[in-house]
């Protein structure tokens, strides 16, 4: 770090020399690691940009259409650019998908119908698809309100998928329709799933019923390998816009991607039966779709250098982490394990003070739609809730566990995670 940085740090923003001290040796022991991170970047950049080639992508393609949306060029060729990169047979890429859990949603409520048996093999999902399932909530409007089953099977202790277990539950539920494989890890202290693990799961699946669909929560994996989960056999995958693949420039959307029939099902749950992706204005927005998916191999390279830059540095400030700086990952998402309601808080805190937007903000726990506990959340970001931004969230309940991710620039990233230590170390 150069002297005239050091000396800005401290003046600027009051950091202690024993906290810069700190971010030096973490950076230090980090650096071998970028190397591989910008390989991997490389190899999707090119895979973005073929794809773009190949659908012929110009200045006619950035729409504004209004109304229905009918022929509108923009939207449909921005389908077939993430088909492309994902390897598959279709997608489905609209600004009306509000969030990875509507994604997630409709392409749940688009291919199960009643008496199916929906059965995720890692446990129980993330908080907000609680409700969408009907296992917590008021079950309004849920999954099991229409008659679909649920079931689960846990995660093994070391974070793998029991796949003994699943390959018994399959066999002996003919109702199982969808299975359904969560790749990041949500609000649980446990690492990220590999693509290999995806695959592995996958194969046992088929080997007792090719025709169970293959669903894969894809949020914030996408561009961290050279993979997706539908190069290695997922039916059907979904994510959302303002996490990894709307690289910081998106300002809403999300994915539906995967087999035609299971994609074009999703997109008659968004709009309706017989309508499906022929319909829906783009309000101007596709231009911002194609370039922050241009950019976002880059942006998650960012990315994932900033949470293994939090996960050293917090792991030498003393704190428990998850993953470790050196272990293989397979989303954005750093876990700091805080054991201190006080020092969370004070932590996400420093984040949101570390923020080029809202960073005057003091934020607070507070009861967040879609969740069972108390969140809060560090978001000064350009776009409302981006979590490809740097951002910080966490529930309200023991062990206290502090969940980081994005950075749109790494630089930018070091000052706001250094901000949230500084909260705890320094007052």
């Amino acid at each position: 770090m150069l002297e005239a940085t050091k000396k800005l740090l401290i003046e600027k923003y009051n950091f202690s020399p024993k906290v810069i001290e700190l971010a030096e040796k973490a950076l230090q022991d980090i650096e071998k690691y970028f190397k591989e991170i910008d390989e991997v970047k490389e190899y999707n950049q090119i895979k973005v940009l073929k794809a773009m080639q190949d659908e012929k992508l110009s200045e006619a393609h950035f729409t504004f259409s209004t109304g229905y949306g009918y022929g509108d060029i923009g939207r449909d060729t921005l389908d077939r650019v993430y088909a492309k990169v994902f390897n598959c047979e279709d997608a489905l890429v609209r600004p009306h998908i509000v969030s990875g859990t509507h994604a997630i949603t409709i392409a749940l409520f688009g291919n199960l119908k009643p008496n199916d048996t929906l059965l995720s093999i890692t446990g129980k999902p993330y908080d907000t698809l609680l409700q969408v399932i009907g296992i917590e909530g008021s079950n309004m409007g849920s999954l099991i309100e229409y008659g679909v089953n649920y079931k689960q099977v846990d995660l093994l202790s070391d974070g793998k998928i029991n796949l003994e277990e699943v390959e018994k539950v399959v066999k002996s539920d003919p109702t199982i329709k969808m299975v359904a494989i969560q790749r990041s890890t949500g609000y649980a202290w446990r690492p990220s799933l590999q693509i290999k693990d995806i695959e592995e799961a996958i194969k046992v699946v088929k080997s007792i019923n090719k025709d169970i669909i293959c669903f894969v929560d894809n949020c914030y994996g996408e561009f961290i390998d050279t993979k997706e989960p539908t190069d290695v056999g997922a039916d059907l995958i979904a994510g959302s816009l303002i996490k990894n693949i709307g690289g910081g420039i998106a300002p809403t959307g999300g994915y539906v991607a995967g087999k035609k029939v299971y994609v074009e099902n999703a997109a008659y749950r968004l709009t309706a039966p017989g309508i499906g992706r022929e319909c829906g204005s783009t309000f101007g927005v596709i231009r911002q779709m194609f370039q922050g998916l241009f950019l976002a191999p880059h942006i998650t390279a960012e990315a994932l250098k900033s949470a293994i830059f939090t996960s050293r540095l917090l792991e030498i400030a003393g704190f428990e982490v998850s993953p470790k700086y050196y272990e293989k990952r397979s989303d954005i998402i750093q876990a700091i394990k805080f054991n201190d309601r006080e020092k969370l808080i004070k932590f996400i805190k420093g984040i949101q003070k570390g923020s080029p937007v809202d960073s005057f903000v003091d934020c607070e726990p507070w009861d967040m739609p879609g969740y069972t506990d108390q969140v809060i959340m560090a978001a000064g970001a350009f776009i409302q809730g981006s979590s490809i931004e740097l951002s910080a969230d966490a529930p309200i309940r023991p062990p206290y566990i502090a969940y980081v991710q994005g950075g749109l620039t790494f630089e930018h990233a070091k000052v706001g995670i250094l901000k949230g230590l500084s909260n705890i170390l320094d007052g």
